[in-house]
């Protein structure tokens, strides 16, 4: 009897979990970040001031052409909480693949690298989680990383759970989900890193300029209903 209802209790214990971790959240309808035809909505920072907006960023064909330098960031106009992303980035065919991330929740003075989660676009790398500026962010232990740069001083970081990335000059996609402190990160249909314990805060969304020629085709964001 006892073994059976700590068999029962298990069952139970097993099936809140996966029902929890499959759970969907509620979202609402989905915001176009950028529209295709210009960088309405959309404002900019760049570590070199005296360099214009039209000389790092512009529109072509449906894409938002970056050119990687100097360094810096868009940023929207407006503040997001809680909210899946959807972005679709490529390499410049036909040129080295460089540098760039995916801010969100920006919040703060702007800055070369401000305060922030990044979802890390580098070659190589995409799918790596990374904090700025005392931003909060915990995860897995073992791929946990702590850091500082004279540039940009101490950062933190989540290493991702596995690659998915595809050769350069073709379209990636990441599928970001920000719902409170949790942030999970889907690259290309694959679960590729998880963190937790993140700022709990609005902020703007962001794409880096940081070396390399990148283009993005989506950038989506459908909000979470609370």
């Amino acid at each position: 009897m006892i073994r059976t209802l700590r068999l029962l209790a298990l069952a139970v214990l097993l099936s809140a979990t996966f029902s929890t971790a499959a759970a969907e959240p509620n979202l609402g309808d989905a915001v176009e970040l950028f529209n295709g035809k210009n960088l309405e909505g959309w404002g900019y920072f760049l570590v070199e001031p005296d360099v214009k907006m039209k000389d790092v960023w512009s529109v072509k064909d449906g894409i938002l052409i970056c050119q990687g330098e100097p360094m810096g960031y868009l940023a929207t106009d407006k503040e997001y909480k809680d909210f899946r992303l959807v972005v679709e980035w490529r390499w410049a065919p036909g040129k080295d693949p460089g540098n760039s991330g995916v801010l969100m929740r920006i919040t703060g003075e702007p800055k070369a690298l401000p305060k922030c989660v990044e979802a890390q676009l580098k070659h190589g790398n995409a799918g790596d989680i990374w904090a700025f500026q005392g931003f909060s962010l915990k995860g897995d232990p073992d791929r946990f990383v702590q850091k500082h740069s004279d540039k940009i001083g101490d950062f933190v970081g989540v290493g991702r759970i596995a690659g998915n990335e595809k050769k350069p000059g073709e379209w990636n996609e990441f599928s970001i989900t920000l719902d409170g402190g949790e942030l999970s990160v889907a690259l290309n249909g694959k679960l590729v890193n998880k963190a937790a314990r993140c700022d709990d805060l609005a902020g703007k969304i962001g794409l880096q300029s940081e070396g390399g020629e990148i283009h993005f085709r989506t950038v989506k964001l459908v909000p979470i209903l609370k």
